[in-house]
C-alpha cells in the first residue's frame, strides 16, 4: 500500500464544442435519441457549461478545462470515401450520408467522464497517476474521440515521474472501454488507498438471459480486468462487477447514470448492481467506514431514475467537510426525486448540500453534471506538475465565457453542419482557444 498523502480531487470539465447538435447517434441513450435533429444552441451549451465549472471553483474545487475536439472532422470524412474540396465533401455528406456528417460533427467529447478511467497514486504500486483513454468503440461518432483525447491527456500530464499515460485498449468487441462513467472509486479520504469500482454490461461467459435484449451493453469485464491490472492495482482492492441488464434496457447505458461515488459515500439506485446486496457487504468490509445511501425502486422508477438524471449529479467534498450534491434542474420537476432530496438534506449525519444546475442543452442530449466532468484526485505535488494553464480561475472563466460569445453561433441544424463557414468559424476558434489554454498546436489543421 503507498503512503497516505494529503489530495484533492480535481474535476476536469470539457467545453462543449461549437458544433454542439443532436445528432441522436447512442443507441440507448434515450434523451439523445428523443431530440434528433432538433433544432440546438450551441453557444448556450456552453456557456451552461462553464457556470456549472465556475460554481465549482467558487466553493474551491479544483476545477480544470478540457479543449473541444475539432469538427466537423473532414480527415474522417476523407476516410470514409468523400472526396473532393472540403465544401464539397461537406455538401456530399449532407446530401448523400446524412448521419455521417452528424457523427463526425458531434460534441460528445464534452461528457469527459468517458475520457478515460484515472486510478489516483494511492492505489497504484509504483505510486503514479494512471490513466487510460477509453476506446469508445461501442459507436462510431465516440470513436473519433480516442486519438486526440490521448494526445490532450499527454499534453497536460506530462510529467512521467507522477503520470502514466496509457494507450487505449485495442477497439475490439472484446475490450470495449467507456471509460469513468463505468468505474467508482470509494476511500475514507482522497489521499487514502481506495476500492475501486469497475462496472461491466457484458462479458462472453453471460448466457442471453443475463444480457440486456433492448439496448446494447457497452462496457465488457475484459477491459474492466485489462485496465485494473494495467494501472497496477492490488487485486484485492478492485471489485468486477455487472450492471443489471434491466436498467441498461431502461436507458441507463453508463453506471454514472444510476451510481455516484465520493471518499467513503457510494449514491445508487436498489437496481443498478447484480448481487448488490452482497456486493455491498463485501465493500464494507474492506471499508468499514463506508456510508451507502440505496434508493429503491419503490421509491424511483428505473424510468424516473433516467428521466431526472438524480445519479448523474456531482457528488464532491467541500472544504468545509459537507458534501455537495449538484443536480441537474430536472430534478426539481420530479416529486419523488424531491422527496429523496428532502430526505437525504435532513439528514444530519449525511452533512449534505444539495444545489441544483441548469444543463438543459447537455441534458437534451443525455448528459448530465457527473458526464460533463472526469475526475482525478491528485496530490499537491501532483496538482503542481500538471499543466497549469488549464485550471479554471475566474479570470480564465470570464476569459473563456467572452470566447464563446464571439465564436460560437446561437443555433445549430443538421445543415449548417455543411456550410463552409462553420468549419472556417471552428477552426478560428480553437486556434485562438489553444493559445488561451497554452497548449500548443494540438490540432490538426495548425500543424
Amino acid at each position: 500500500m503507498n503512503e497516505a498523502a494529503v489530495a484533492v480531487e480535481l474535476n476536469l470539465d470539457g467545453l462543449v464544442g461549437p458544433t454542439h447538435h443532436y445528432g441522436g447517434l447512442a443507441p440507448g441513450n434515450i434523451a439523445s435519441q428523443s431530440h434528433r435533429y432538433q433544432v440546438s444552441y450551441s453557444k448556450r451549451a456552453a456557456l451552461e457549461g462553464l457556470r456549472k465549472m465556475r460554481r465549482l471553483a467558487e466553493l474551491s474545487i479544483p476545477q480544470g478545462v478540457l479543449p473541444p475536439h475539432y469538427r466537423p472532422d473532414i480527415d474522417a470524412l476523407r476516410v470514409f470515401g468523400l472526396t473532393g474540396t472540403d465544401e464539397e465533401v461537406l455538401a456530399q455528406a449532407l446530401q448523400e450520408h446524412p448521419d455521417l456528417l452528424s457523427s463526425v460533427s458531434s460534441a460528445s467529447a464534452m461528457w469527459t467522464a468517458n475520457a478515460a478511467t484515472v486510478s489516483p497514486s494511492a492505489d497504484t504500486q509504483d505510486g503514479r497517476v494512471h490513466f487510460t483513454p477509453a476506446n469508445l468503440q461501442s459507436t462510431p461518432h465516440r470513436r473519433l474521440e480516442t486519438q486526440f483525447t490521448t494526445t490532450v491527456l499527454r499534453t497536460i500530464f506530462n510529467n512521467s515521474q507522477h503520470f502514466v499515460i496509457h494507450d487505449p485498449l485495442p477497439a475490439t468487441e472484446e475490450f470495449s472501454d467507456e471509460g469513468a462513467a463505468n468505474h467508482m472509486r470509494v476511500s475514507s479520504e482522497y489521499g487514502q488507498r481506495g476500492l475501486e469500482v469497475f462496472v461491466y454490461g457484458r462479458s462472453p461467459e453471460l448466457p442471453q438471459s443475463q444480457l440486456p435484449g433492448k439496448f446494447p451493453a457497452r462496457q465488457t469485464r475484459a477491459a474492466c480486468e485489462a485496465i485494473a491490472r494495467n494501472h497496477l492495482l492490488n487485486p484485492d482492492w478492485v471489485s468486477v462487477v455487472q450492471q443489471t441488464p434491466r436498467a441498461i434496457d431502461a436507458g441507463v447505458f453508463h453506471n454514472d447514470v444510476i451510481a455516484v461515488a465520493n471518499e467513503r459515500s457510494l449514491f445508487c439506485h436498489s437496481a443498478a448492481f447484480v448481487q448488490q446486496s452482497n456486493l455491498i457487504d463485501e465493500w464494507k468490509s474492506l471499508l468499514p467506514g463506508m456510508r451507502v445511501i440505496e434508493v429503491s425502486e419503490d421509491r424511483l422508477s428505473l424510468e424516473e431514475t433516467v428521466g431526472t438524471y438524480l445519479f448523474n449529479s456531482q457528488l464532491v467534498t467541500l472544504k468545509t467537510g459537507e458534501m455537495l450534491l449538484l443536480c441537474p434542474e430536472e430534478c426539481r420537476k420530479s416529486e419523488s426525486v424531491m422527496e429523496v432530496l428532502d430526505e437525504l438534506r435532513q439528514d444530519s449525519a449525511l452533512n449534505l448540500r444539495i444545489e441544483f444546475v441548469d444543463l438543459r442543452q447537455s441534458m437534451q442530449n443525455g448528459g448530465g453534471p457527473a458526464c460533463l466532468r472526469l475526475r482525478v484526485v491528485l496530490t499537491e505535488r501532483e496538482l503542481q506538475a500538471m499543466s497549469p494553464s488549464i485550471r479554471l480561475t475566474p479570470e480564465l472563466a470570464s476569459t473563456l465565457e467572452h470566447w464563446v460569445n464571439r465564436h460560437y453561433r446561437d443555433e445549430l441544424t443538421l445543415p449548417d453542419l455543411a456550410d463552409p463557414k462553420l468549419l472556417d468559424e471552428v477552426q478560428a476558434a480553437l486556434d485562438e482557444l489553444t493559445g488561451i489554454l497554452n497548449l500548443g498546436a494540438i490540432y490538426s489543421f495548425q500543424k
